[in-house]
């Protein structure tokens, strides 16, 4: 009885189409009333709806779809993102600022949500991987383009075979099948129901070598999180984090010139730090060739119960900045970020009951965002200008090419924005090694890479024609990138590719060489 109910509420919503939050709210809540229903929840109104609509009582609503949508920011930027946590592992840091809590992953907490998911599927990553799929589908959520990103301390840490076994299982989940080796698994996902577009895995610099570079391929592993923390030497040192800042750049060569994308952790406001000494870090970071990152995390310290940290603190030889310094600090390091980083986080995801001291203020983007408009500036980075989070212009759009030297390289951020440069709707990374013909692997002798191409806006399913995702512009951007390799004289073009995109690069002439699409120019 009640299913019926909801389904007449669902029905009702079809024909009002309200256009905001607020007057499907208040709709549903009146139609409920007169049912003696209590107030539905969204993902209960957008099962019935989907059943009207696949028994035929109504047409596809895209503008109530979007409404119903639980968090839809989760895929706004075009992709649905699953987090999945490796086991319970040692690390080789011992750093001071680390939490070391007994049988969770090092540096992670129990009570973190990411954390509590994997604690409940017993860090299996396929119970972890299909959970999420459910979640994220019973939201609203289209998941056939699925962003993997597994966190956990350090992979490169973690036994090979081991290693293996995860990705397998996590594959085999966005699968719905099983597959003897991982290379089955990765060719079953190519044409899967949730193909994988990109994998992310987390490690350090010290454990950059050419050999783990290979083997993060193999995985078909597309970003690297590198925790590189600080730029000073002196920082990291009595940080106790075991390695230079020299390693640092030596990784972030080696990965970019194997086209991997780069999102660098940061931490400002670590023990013998000072706010000036962090401003100086992220202006090296933006500014000079060795790091030039693609990506950000910033993760401003804090003290926890289960990290060395607290004994300092105690004694009072460590203090936190205030929260008016962070934000001071935060709000000059977002008025520097150029227009091709993206700052990821500004804030790691723990539990204020977990900070005994440090930054305790949850939604500091949102803050941040509030004083800018008040002040009358903008953050250039990607996350701030995407079409997802924007009013669309498309009709609208301007090539932008920007060019930097990066690592030995030359870099080309290529993209559609709106005349204004306040939206950004699609963008391409290239570079073009310094030294082409001694590339770390064998297949990208002598070619350009392209590191990533992404279009934003609210995700479109494969094979439909969406909104910002399907006007083309990928392959209006892959040809613009062939362009310049041709005029830098370059012999092939290669691209650092997820799984899950190889037939979208096929298309355009692309073909499996190793581990990447590549195309003779």
């Amino acid at each position: 009885m009640a299913i019926n109910k909801l389904k007449s509420i669902a029905l009702e919503l079809s024909q009002a189409n309200p256009t905001s939050e607020k007057e499907l709210f208040n709709l549903a809540r009146k139609a409920a009333g007169k049912l003696k229903l209590p107030p539905p929840q969204k993902s209960e109104l957008l099962e019935q709806y989907r059943r009207l609509v696949k028994d035929k009582k109504i047409k596809v609503n895209k503008n109530l779809e979007r409404l119903l949508t639980k968090r839809a920011v989760r895929t706004l930027s075009g992709v649905a993102v699953i987090s999945v946590l490796t086991k319970p592992q040692d690390c080789p840091g011992n750093c001071l600022f680390c939490p070391t809590e007994k049988n969770m992953p090092k540096s992670y907490l129990s009570n973190e949500p990411a954390v509590m998911r994997a604690i409940l599927n017993d860090f299996d990553p396929f119970r972890q991987v299909t959970m999420r799929l459910k979640a994220l589908e019973a939201n609203g959520h289209t998941t056939d383009k699925v962003e993997l990103i597994v966190m956990g301390g350090t992979w490169s840490y973690h036994a090979h075979q081991y290693q293996n076994w995860f990705i397998k299982r996590c594959l085999e989940a966005l699968n719905g099948k099983s597959a003897k080796t991982l290379t089955e698994a990765q060719k079953k996902n190519e044409t899967a129901k949730h193909r994988c577009i990109g994998l992310t895995l987390e490690t350090r610099p010290d454990y950059i070598d050419q050999t783990e570079v290979k083997r993060l391929r193999n995985f078909g592993c597309t970003r690297v999180e590198l925790g590189i923390q600080h730029t000073d030497d002196q920082v990291l040192k009595i940080n106790r984090r075991g390695h230079t800042a020299a390693q640092s750049i030596a990784a972030i060569k080696l990965l970019k010139d194997a086209g991997f994308k780069l999102n660098l952790h940061l931490m400002p406001n670590m023990y013998g730090s000072t706010p000036a000494k962090d401003l100086a870090m992220f202006k090296k970071i933006f500014t000079d060739g060795n790091y030039m990152p693609d990506m950000i995390k910033i993760y401003p310290c804090v003290v926890n119960e289960f990290a060395d940290l607290n004994k300092l603190y105690k004694q009072g030889k460590y203090k936190p900045y205030t929260d008016k310094q962070l934000l001071t600090l935060l709000i000059k390091i977002k008025k520097m970020t150029p227009p091709w980083v993206r700052i990821t986080r500004l804030i790691r995801d723990i539990p204020e009951e977990s900070i005994i001291a440090g930054n305790k203020i949850t939604n500091l983007r949102q803050l941040l965002q509030q004083q800018a408009k008040l002040d009358g500036w903008s953050c250039q980075c990607i996350r701030c200008r995407e079409a997802g989070h924007q009013p669309t212009q498309t009709e609208k759009l301007k090539l932008i090419t920007r060019k930097y030297q990066s690592n030995g390289g030359t870099e080309y951020f290529l993209s559609f924005e709106s005349p204004d440069q306040k939206v950004l709707y699609a963008f391409l990374r290239l570079r073009l090694p310094a030294e082409p013909a001694k590339a770390p692997l064998t297949e990208l002798i002598d070619s350009a890479l392209i590191r990533e191409l992404h279009t934003y806006g609210q995700l479109a399913e494969i094979g439909t024609s969406g909104e910002v995702q399907h006007l083309g512009l990928g392959k209006k951007l892959l040809l613009e990138a062939e362009k310049i390799a041709q005029k830098n004289k370059l012999k092939k073009i290669a691209i650092i590719s997820g799984i899950g995109v190889r037939q979208y690069y096929q298309k355009s002439g692309y073909r499996l060489t190793g581990t990447y699409m590549l195309k003779q120019l």
